[in-house]
Order: structure tokens, then sequence, then C-alpha cells
């Protein structure tokens, strides 16, 4: 998923660009991808390309989540140059922490809504991940940004690229080497990993993802984890190059964005013998892959809004990316209330979109087309519900 404008300082600067129409696209493409996969009509009829692959390799559908931290970059990377004196770190500082505690908190608080106990409470989430590499990532570049004569703070590329390449071969290096307890080290399985094994240790699995199981049913994994957490950080700092790319040469941004992407998606492709592709344990292959694949739908919707008629066509998925945090806490609340609320059928009750899967089936026929209508009705209520807010220029900020 990308991540709105609220995820980001304001830059303290007067020598901001226009607004890069193509980052609030290909953010909202972002959302309504999470939409889409993560509220079928039933768990139990969905198409291959929007089901996560089951451990190792990767679908079309793998790459929704990591786009998204790839726009928090892109969005992160356009507040720079700025001004950053000791007075505005210290706003900065204070914008920073309000955000990723709002992010986390807010996670949190849907984790109790979906399941009301803080004995079983899940602590990890997409939230909860997208605040705390944002934190990360807003952090460094921020600590090694680089002042230039007119006073105004840039990024260091250099430093931030190293990074990137440092945190996926630490963690390569650590989940190959490191052994895990009565198992050993490099074992890539459910059980056998070491991030699985972290937090178990850490969180203990009452406060882990229940669908993270092994063969016997037992929790041994969360895929939103503690350690995956920093490969998932180069994929926002991948979409910072992105920012800086543009801001450079707004003509020729996409040219290069794109061929950054392919470098990258080709490297992800090439570790993937030594170290597979598993969007569960966000491998070094699988950040490399994914923002690689992220950089070039990033490139195709920066060319595409360059063009008037593609552009007005795009128009719901801007709709959705000016408002993307309130878009995606929208589409939970209502998922949670489809699938646990019961409404009246028949002689008995079934859950709302129990009720709506029905019907649909009833008029297609086909289960899995059914299901994804499913999904599109609950994204046509979350644009419905934005879209005037959008109008009004109303934009749920953190």
């Amino acid at each position: 998923m990308a991540v709105p404008r609220p995820v980001y300082p304001a830059p303290v600067t007067d020598t901001s660009p226009p607004r890069l129409a193509a980052l609030d696209v290909f953010r909202g493409l972002a959302v309504a991808g999470m939409i889409i996969v993560n509220d079928p009509g039933s768990w139990d009829h969905i198409w291959w390309p929007l089901d996560h692959a089951p451990w190792h390799g990767w679908t079309p559908t793998d790459i929704v989540f990591p786009a998204f931290l790839f726009a928090v970059g892109a969005a992160l990377g356009l507040s720079f140059p700025r001004r950053i004196g000791p007075g505005d770190r210290r706003i900065l500082w204070g914008r920073i922490g309000r955000r990723v505690l709002a992010l986390i908190g807010l996670g949190l608080a849907f984790a109790l809504i979906e399941e009301p106990s803080l004995a079983t409470l899940r602590l990890p989430g997409v939230l909860q991940r997208i605040g705390l590499c944002y934190g990360m990532a807003a952090t460094l570049a921020i600590l090694t940004a680089r002042r230039g004569q007119d006073g105004l703070s840039r990024l260091n590329l250099p430093v931030i690229a190293s990074a990137a390449f440092l945190i996926l071969a630490a963690y390569w290096a650590a989940m190959t080497l490191i052994p895990v307890p009565g198992i050993g080290a490099g074992v890539l399985t459910p059980e056998g990993n070491l991030a699985g094994y972290v937090d178990r240790a850490v969180l203990t699995t009452a406060h882990m993802w229940g669908g993270g199981t092994d063969a016997r049913g037992k929790i041994v994994y969360d895929p939103e984890g503690l350690l995956s957490t920093f490969p998932a950080l180069a994929n926002v700092l991948f979409g910072m190059f992105a920012a800086v790319a543009w801001r450079r040469q707004p003509g020729r941004a996409a040219f290069w964005v794109a061929i950054g992407g392919v470098a990258l998606l080709v490297s992800g492709l090439l570790l993937d013998p030594v170290f597979p592709i598993n969007k569960r344990l966000w491998t070094s292959s699988f950040a490399l892959v994914t923002s690689g694949a992220s950089a070039i739908i990033f490139a195709l919707c920066m060319a595409a809004t360059r063009r008037a008629w593609i552009d007005r066509r795009l128009a719901p998925f801007r709709v959705l990316g000016m408002n993307a945090i309130l878009a995606y806490s929208l589409s939970v609340l209502l998922a949670i209330a489809g699938m646990k609320a019961i409404v009246p059928a028949g002689q008995g009750f079934v859950t709302p979109m129990g009720w709506v899967f029905a019907r649909i089936v009833g008029i297609v026929t086909d289960p899995w087309l059914a299901s994804f209508l499913c999904s599109l009705v609950l994204l046509a209520l979350v644009l419905a519900a934005v879209a005037p807010l959008h109008r009004r220029g109303i934009h749920f900020r953190l």
C-alpha cells in the first residue's frame, strides 16, 4: 500500500516544487489494491493473482504493500531540500514522533476492534510497519542530510543507498547464518526461520498473526514481525530516489525511475536462488523485486499523468491517494463490520459480506468472479465516502 501526505513532514522551505500528481495516483492504486486483496467476498474463492504466495515466490498481490512503502519514501524524498536548523529539528522530531505513534496506535486500535482482547491483541500490523519504516527513514534522512550553500539540506543519496543495501545484506546474513535454537541456521521454513523465532521470543505467539502457522496449525511467524521490518525499510529508502529523480529532471524522471526499477527487479531475481523471494519473511530478494516493480509502476504513473485524457480517467485513484489513510481505515472498519455483524437471511442470519456474496453469486454464478465483485463493492463504498471530502479539499492528516 502507498501512504498519504499526512505521513511525511511538510518541508520547511519556500522552494517546494509543484505537487507530483503521479504520486497521488500511484498511492491510490496501492490503496485500491489493498482493499481488493484484503476484502474478498469469500476467502474460499480467490483468484491466484489476488492472493499472496503461500510461502516462497510472489504474485501481483505481493507487490501491493511494498508499493505503499515505496510511496512513503517518494513522499519523504519530495520534502527535500528543506531548512533543518536547530529550531526546525525540534519541530521535525515532534512531527515524526507524533505520526509514528499515531500510525502504530491506529493499527493497534483496529486490531483491538477486530479482536477485543488485550491478551490476544496482535501487536505487529500493516499500519505499525508503515509507522516504524517511516520513522526510521525520516530519521536517517534528517541525520545524514547535507547542507548546501543556499542553507537548504538535501538528501545524502550515497548514505541512503549504502544503508539500504547494507540492511538487505545484513538481513540475508542473519537469516542464513544465525542458528535458531533446536533447528539450525538458514532454515527458511515457517517454523525454522530466524525472524519467526525472534517474534515468538519477543512478542509471544499470543500477540502474533493467527494465520502464521506451521503444518500442525501452531502459530510460528508474523508477516509484519520485528526483524522483517528492517528489509521493508529498504523499500522506503529506494522510494526516495524516485522523488529525487523527479526533482532533478521532471521531464526525464519516468525514464530514469523505470531504469532503476528494472535494475532492482533483476537484482532481486538473481538473488532469488540463494535467498528466495518470500513476502512472509520479506527477504532481501523480495525487497529488491518489489522495489523494482514499484518503481516501474510509478514511472508508468508519471508517464500517464502527462496525458490529459489518461489523467482524467485516473481521477478515482487520485481521490484515494490524497486521502489514503482515511480510505484504508474505512475499508478496515467496513470489512470488520461486514465479516462480524449479522443480518437476517431466510430462516437464519448471515454476515453482511456473506449476504452480498450470495446476491452476486445468484447473478453471475461464478463464485470466484462474485468474490472479486464483492471487493469492488467495498472499494466503491470507500470511494463514495471520501470523494465528497476530496471535492471540498478535506484530506485526513495525522
